[in-house]
């Protein structure tokens, strides 16, 4: 293993760990209605847990409301209780096999909630880039005691992972701060 090969797999871990916080702040909710809400809800199709969107199609109607028509009329009430009962605090209202969901408008209580969730995302995102730093720099001094790498080299591949964490965490304080911004307009 060198230093190239170190800072490579950090740089890859790195955005892995950025992308994952993508996905976590994709799922708060904000005002607006958006079909991706709806992404994380599981429904019982003939006996495996599978996504909303694979079962039916979700379409925005308006800022407000999300249209989600199922393809198999006897999965129009599993749909909606799945909906009903996640994690997203909405009441899906079936009108035979098209689903309307409107999104509640967001009390400035809920807005504040919702900060303290991203916040707390954006915290582990940049916990897990730290670790990655420091099995970066474990990886390095393993290098240089086994002497593959002289501790001129060590330093200089510190120094780079020290930048892609900078660049990491710099980028996951835009996303959070973003995020925010989104969750506050009203």
């Amino acid at each position: 293993m060198s230093v190239s090969e170190v800072r490579k797999s950090a740089d890859s871990r790195m955005s892995k760990s950025i992308e994952a916080l993508k996905a976590a702040l994709s799922k708060i909710r904000t005002g607006r209605a958006h079909a991706g809400i709806l992404d994380h809800v599981m429904v019982e199709y003939y006996g495996s847990p599978v996504p909303v969107s694979q079962v039916a199609n979700v379409s925005v109607v308006d800022a407000r409301n999300l249209s989600v028509q199922v393809w198999e009329k006897n999965m129009a009430a599993v749909v909606e209780k799945a909906i009903r009962e996640s994690d997203l605090g909405l009441n899906p209202i079936a009108m035979g096999d098209n689903i309307r969901v409107p999104m509640p408008a967001l009390t400035e209580e809920r807005r504040r909630d919702l900060n303290k969730v991203v916040k707390s995302e954006g915290e582990d995102a940049k916990v897990a880039i730290r670790n990655l730093r420091r099995e970066a720099n474990e990886a390095l001094k393993k290098l240089v005691k086994d002497k593959e790498i002289s501790e001129d080299e060590e330093r200089r591949g510190q120094d780079e992972i020290q930048k892609l964490t900078d660049r990491s965490v710099a980028e996951i304080d835009k996303l959070v701060a973003q995020k925010e911004a989104e969750i506050m307009t009203v």
